[in-house]
C-alpha cells in the first residue's frame, strides 16, 4: 500500500504577478523553491485563500531572492496579484517511509520572505 502525504508547503505566499499569456506554470523565487524542497517542473497544488480556488500546475524558477510568485497561463484566472495562497507538494510512499517522514513547512510574510520553518503542523485545539 502507498500513502500520499504532504511533502512540503509554502504557507501564505502572496501572488506578485498573474501572466495570462506566459507559458503555463507558477514561477516561484528560486530561494523559496530550495527552502521548501520543491523541484523545478514538480507538480504543485495551489489553494487560494482570497477566493477558494484550488488548482494544480507545476513550478518553475523565478529570480532568486525576488519574492516573485507568478501564476501563469490559464491559472492566472484563478489567482491575481495580492492574493494569499498556499502552495503544496505531495509524495507517495509506503507505510514504513511514511512513519519516519516529516514535511518541510515554510511560512512567509507579506513580501514572500521566510519567517519560520517547521516539520509539523501544531495540533488544532478547540
Amino acid at each position: 500500500m502507498h500513502l500520499t502525504l504532504l511533502k512540503s508547503k509554502l504557507h501564505h505566499a502572496r501572488v506578485t504577478h498573474a501572466e495570462l499569456e506566459y507559458e503555463g506554470s507558477c514561477a516561484i523565487d528560486t530561494a523559496l523553491l530550495e527552502a521548501a524542497g520543491i523541484r523545478e517542473y514538480e507538480q504543485i497544488h495551489i489553494y487560494n485563500l482570497a477566493n477558494g480556488e484550488r488548482f494544480t500546475t507545476y513550478a518553475i524558477q523565478a529570480q532568486r531572492d525576488s519574492g516573485i510568485i507568478s501564476v501563469n497561463g490559464a491559472a492566472a484566472h484563478k489567482a491575481g496579484p495580492g492574493d494569499r495562497i498556499i502552495i503544496c507538494t505531495y509524495a507517495a510512499m509506503d507505510a514504513q517511509e511514511a512513519a519516519a517522514f516529516q514535511p518541510v513547512l515554510v511560512y512567509l510574510d507579506e513580501n514572500n520572505r521566510i519567517v519560520r520553518q517547521r516539520n509539523a503542523i501544531p495540533v488544532q485545539v478547540a
